[in-house]
């Protein structure tokens, strides 16, 4: 599906899952390689950047935790010249969708100051979508605030599975974005030939941008590593406390059982069985020795 938008003499096109004739028509309106045109046809493996003199080519990645999507990622391509634009992606972007409906009011009303080449429709799209990163990252970062909660309130059993499945998505955050560093870092050295030197500390600030998110995505997860540190010590002092308590169980009653057993033999010279009350003789004997047990026990302050 091919959508369109005018301002200030730049054309921006949107792509969505582009047919063959939506490709071809790009082709021969912005005279864009061929090369680059088969690309847009199908998701590309890793982020790139490359020039081809007229325009730049960008392919990058950006991470997406919800489960609505059908992949942990969605690809953004970018064509852009001096004078157009051209977006292409293959499932719906939120960023890049609500950036557009927030460019097509101001343009009607005549509000946008964008800039005067499509490099600053560029800057401000990615600053939309580095944003929404910025909103999967805080997701994840008051995902944790719980985790902490539930962790320090008894929990410690039902944290293993959640901790690993927060572990997973910063992973995925981090490895989607990771690639955008040399990119970004292309574009800035060879992003001023094409639009100018009055356009650098944009894209340095396209690089800030980039940094400030992955270092928050680093944040939380130094902050995961410490959650499931402390989570595996208050696991691992509960089954300590278990296996104390069923040893100090064993101990209390093996030789309880064992003095009982010998009592209870059968043999001519056992000087307990066939007396009055032996039953209760044998009882109380086990009673007695428990208790010194007991004793002994909070005397050494085993429990």
């Amino acid at each position: 599906m091919r959508t369109d938008y005018k301002h200030n003499g730049v054309t921006w096109v949107d792509l969505e899952s582009p047919t063959k004739e939506e490709v071809k028509g790009i082709v021969e309106q912005f005279c864009i390689s061929t090369m680059v045109a088969e690309e847009l046809l199908m998701p590309s493996t890793k982020p790139r950047s490359e020039f081809y003199g007229s325009f730049v080519y960008l392919v990058l990645h950006f991470p997406t935790l919800r489960r609505t999507h059908k992949s942990m990622e969605q690809e953004v391509d970018f064509v852009v010249g001096r004078n157009f634009i051209i977006t292409t992606h293959y499932d719906v972007l939120d960023p890049l969708h609500k950036f557009s409906k927030v460019f097509e009011v101001n343009s009607m009303l005549d509000k946008s100051n964008i800039g005067d080449h499509a490099g600053y429709f560029l800057f401000y799209m990615l600053k939309k979508l580095y944003k929404g990163v910025e909103y999967e990252v805080e997701r994840v970062r008051h995902h944790l605030s719980t985790i902490e909660g539930d962790i320090f309130s008894g929990h410690e059993s039902g944290m293993v599975e959640v901790i690993s499945k927060a572990a997973r998505d910063l992973l995925n955050l981090r490895q989607t974005i990771e690639p955008h560093r040399e990119v970004l870092r292309t574009v800035e050295t060879e992003g001023a030939k094409l639009f100018g030197e009055d356009f650098t500390p944009y894209l340095r600030a396209l690089s800030n941008d980039y940094y400030r998110v992955h270092n928050h995505v680093m944040r939380n997860t130094e902050s995961l590593h410490e959650l499931r540190e402390t989570n595996n010590s208050l696991l691992s002092t509960k089954e300590n406390e278990t296996m104390r308590a069923l040893t100090i169980m064993a101990l209390l009653t093996f030789p309880l059982a064992l003095v009982v057993s010998i009592l209870d033999i059968d043999s001519v010279h056992n000087p307990v069985r066939g007396l009055p009350y032996d039953f209760w003789i044998v009882l109380s004997v086990v009673f007695v020795l428990g208790v010194c047990m007991v004793a002994y026990f909070k005397h050494k302050k085993w429990f």
